[in-house]
């Protein structure tokens, strides 16, 4: 972390528990540039974490925090957004707490626009809880639960999102910095759901098992296998079998779930007589 950003972390809480070669410190520097240069109020911040790797960074963040239920951050995170509209709130998650046990809050987010940004690590893996397959785990890769390699087929979570009503869709990786940081900025600033997936690398849960060596050689796979969105269009789908599309996937202006519930307050009050109306505004 560069000392600009010290004042958004509780330094007390360190040193962390990532595993050394873990992606998850460069995401969330990723994160705390966006926030530095969209010059976000802490206090009216709020960053939601699930359980899991990803999600303990939320105890190392001065901002309005709250680590959650496994798989519940969305639903949290809903419910501070609905109380409290004017606050920024971010959730952050990894592939296994969003899209297993939580994929169902996940996708009912996605498809009410509400005015959330979700930063998901994608790791691969259960990094945290034994190294089990999620469903992001690519097909045929090794886990404790798939010591043979999985059989499943991945989510694409990002394809998911989109599909599912997200108006806003970014992919990453913890090689390419930049890009990350300025596609979490473009997610805080929509008004609506934002999921930006970070690619990032556990090389003591999935690197091992998988023969992938540490966590900069996992960093180089990244950064050889990412395709930007505009070469991915004018590439077939056997050329990009296995590689990682990154950038801006989806942006579309979509209605806002606590705009309209707002604007459903109004209009129910004035059929009722046109008594006055509270609408979901903070103090």
């Amino acid at each position: 972390m560069t000392r600009e950003l010290d004042s958004y972390l509780r330094m007390d809480k360190f040193p962390h528990m990532w595993c050394p070669g873990c992606g998850n410190g460069i995401v969330l520097r990723s994160l705390l540039q966006a926030i530095n240069e969209l010059e976000l109020d802490q206090d009216r911040t709020v960053i939601v974490g699930g359980i899991g790797c990803s999600s303990r960074a939320v105890g190392y963040l001065d901002f309005n925090t709250l680590h959650t239920t496994h798989g519940r951050a969305l639903a949290y995170a809903t419910g501070i957004k609905l109380a409290r509209p004017e606050l920024n709130v971010i959730v952050i998650t990894g592939d296994g707490d969003a899209t297993a046990i939580g994929g169902n809050h996940f996708i009912h987010a996605a498809r009410r626009n509400i005015d959330l940004t979700v930063l998901l690590f994608n790791n691969n893996i259960y990094g945290m809880t034994g190294g089990q397959y999620s469903p992001l785990t690519p097909a045929n890769s090794k886990a404790t639960t798939a010591p043979y390699g999985t059989i499943e087929p991945s989510f694409d979570i990002s394809e998911l999102a989109r599909s599912a009503g997200a108006s806003y869709v970014g992919r990453g990786t913890t090689y390419h910095t930049g890009l990350l940081k300025g596609l979490i900025k473009s997610g805080i600033e929509n008004k609506g759901f934002s999921l930006v997936e970070a690619v990032a690398a556990c090389p003591t849960a999935f690197g091992r098992r998988n023969k992938m060596k540490g966590g900069a050689d996992m960093i180089m796979w990244q950064k050889e296998n990412a395709v930007n969105i505009k070469k991915a269009a004018q590439m077939s789908p056997e050329e990009l079998e296995g590689k990682i599309v990154v950038g801006e996937l989806h942006k579309q202006e979509a209605p806002e779930y606590t705009a309209m519930y707002d604007n459903l307050i109004a209009r129910v009050m004035q059929q009722a007589g046109g008594g006055s109306v509270t609408p979901l505004k903070g103090n």
